[in-house]
C-alpha cells in the first residue's frame, strides 16, 4: 500500500471568527449535535491521551456528559488510564469527526466526579454492562477469554437478585478544560483553526495557523 497516495482534498466552506460562539461549550454543543444529525458512528467517541513519567497512552472512550464544568467519561479506577491520571492529572481529548472535515481538541485537568453522579450513570446502563464492569479487572493480565466469561457468569450469579450496585473501583472522571480548539478542514491544507484559552473567568478566542 502506498500511504502517500492516500489523499483527500477538504472542500468545506470554512469557519470564520464571526461564526464562533463566545462559549466553547456552546460551540461544542452545536458541533456534536451536527455530528449526531449527520449519522456519524458514535459521534461521542473521543481519543483520550494520558501520561506518566514512563509513557504516553491513548485510547478511545465515550463522552457521557458535558457542561461548563467539563467533559465526563467513565472507567475502572484501577485501569492504566486511571493509574496515569493519579500520577499526572492532565489529559487531552480529540473528537475526530473526519466525515464532516472537523476535529475538536481539548486539554485540561482531570478529576473524579462525585459518587452520586457515578451511581446515577451506572444505574442507567444495561444490566450486562453493569455486570461487565464487575467482571473485568481492566488493563490487568488475563489468561484467556474463557476466564473473563467465567468471571462474568460468576457476577451474574452473585447479583441475580435485586439491583446491581456501583463497584467501588468504577466511576467517572471529568476533564476540566483550559484550552479547546475547533478545526475545520479547508482546501490546500489551509485549514481553519480557532483556539479558546481560559484566562480567569473568560475564554480568549484566537485564530491559529494551520
Amino acid at each position: 500500500m502506498d500511504l502517500n497516495a492516500l489523499r483527500c482534498e477538504f472542500t468545506s466552506s470554512g469557519l470564520s471568527r464571526e461564526q464562533m460562539d463566545a462559549s466553547p461549550f456552546s460551540q461544542f454543543e452545536t458541533w456534536i449535535n451536527q455530528a449526531s444529525e449527520a449519522d456519524l458512528t458514535l459521534p461521542n467517541a473521543m481519543s483520550l491521551a494520558t501520561s506518566d513519567s514512563d509513557e504516553v497512552s491513548v485510547r478511545t472512550v465515550l463522552l457521557k456528559s458535558f457542561d461548563e464544568q467539563g467533559f465526563v467519561f467513565f472507567t475502572n479506577y484501577n485501569s492504566k488510564k486511571s493509574q496515569q491520571i493519579q500520577k499526572n492529572p492532565n489529559a487531552a481529548l480529540l473528537f475526530p469527526w473526519l466525515d464532516l472535515e472537523r476535529q475538536v481538541k481539548i486539554s485540561g485537568r482531570v478529576e473524579k466526579i462525585s459518587t452520586l453522579e457515578s451511581i446515577k450513570y451506572f444505574s442507567s446502563r444495561p444490566k450486562d454492562s453493569q455486570l461487565g464492569a464487575w467482571a473485568s479487572n481492566q488493563s490487568g493480565s488475563l489468561s484467556s477469554r474463557q476466564a473473563l466469561l467465567t468471571q462474568f457468569e460468576a457476577m451474574k450469579g452473585k447479583f441475580k437478585k435485586g439491583e446491581i450496585p456501583l463497584p467501588d473501583f468504577w466511576g467517572g472522571y471529568r476533564v476540566i478544560p483550559h484550552r479547546i480548539e475547533f478545526w475545520q478542514g479547508r482546501e490546500n491544507r489551509l485549514h481553519d483553526r480557532f483556539s479558546y484559552l481560559k484566562q480567569g473567568d473568560d475564554w480568549i478566542i484566537e485564530r491559529l495557523a494551520p
